[in-house]
């Protein structure tokens, strides 16, 4: 059966407003949480990130805001912890633990995701999640899955696809069709998407743009 609009909390308006030309003009880390309960609780709008371990999660979140703002390192599963960043005093930039690292024991991941899945299911504040899959590489079914996961709970998210740099543009094309094929096979409509690429800044206005337009919903 396939996944409806309406069910996956989709909004197609969103695609269709004019840009907002926003800008991140104060970008501050506010604290990290090992659990949904414990979240700011001030009611201001939240966007998370989440991707597969190595997706390049930190250096896009940087290149949305400044550099540094998020720790960038060579290990995949770094973050730990539901890392809260206020932008411009008005939204939260939640970095997310990454899923699908496999050197962490069985009893780590499954701690992970049940920070993930408590945060995701259950986070009222939370707008949208953006979903960042790596467009170097052909579809995983770990990324598959997870996306899936999200429409079945009717999480509203976006896909960014990351690293677009590191291999040729034929290629980026091909894997991201690839993924959208995948997808298309089992949903009715399928959710907005953002090429990135963190070295060449690729994806930076689109990305805040749309956050702008949710949060002025």
């Amino acid at each position: 059966m396939k996944v409806s609009q309406k069910e996956t909390g989709f909004a197609a308006e969103y695609v269709l407003l004019p840009p907002a030309d926003m800008e991140v003009n104060k970008a501050e880390f506010i604290a990290s949480h090992p659990k949904e309960s414990l979240c700011p609780k001030d009611g201001r709008p939240e966007f998370a990130f989440i991707g597969r371990s190595n997706v390049g999660k930190s250096s896009l979140i940087n290149m949305l805001t400044r550099k540094g703002l998020a720790k960038v390192s060579g290990t995949p599963g770094k973050t730990q912890l539901l890392n809260y960043f206020l932008i411009n005093g008005q939204w939260y930039l939640v970095d997310l633990p990454g899923y699908g690292y496999a050197r962490l024991s069985k009893t780590h991941k499954k701690k992970l995701a049940e920070m993930i899945e408590g945060y995701l299911f259950n986070r009222k504040e939370l707008l949208l999640a953006f979903v960042l899959i790596d467009s170097s590489i052909p579809p995983t079914r770990i990324d598959l899955e997870f996306v899936d996961t999200l429409g079945q709970r009717a999480i509203p998210f976006a896909l960014a696809f990351t690293k677009s740099d590191r291999v040729g543009k034929k290629t980026i094309e091909q894997n991201i069709s690839a993924f959208l094929g995948k997808l298309s096979e089992t949903w009715a409509s399928l959710p907005p998407y953002f090429v990135t690429s963190s070295e060449r800044k690729t994806g930076k206005a689109e990305i805040l743009d749309y956050i702008e337009k949710i949060a002025r919903k």
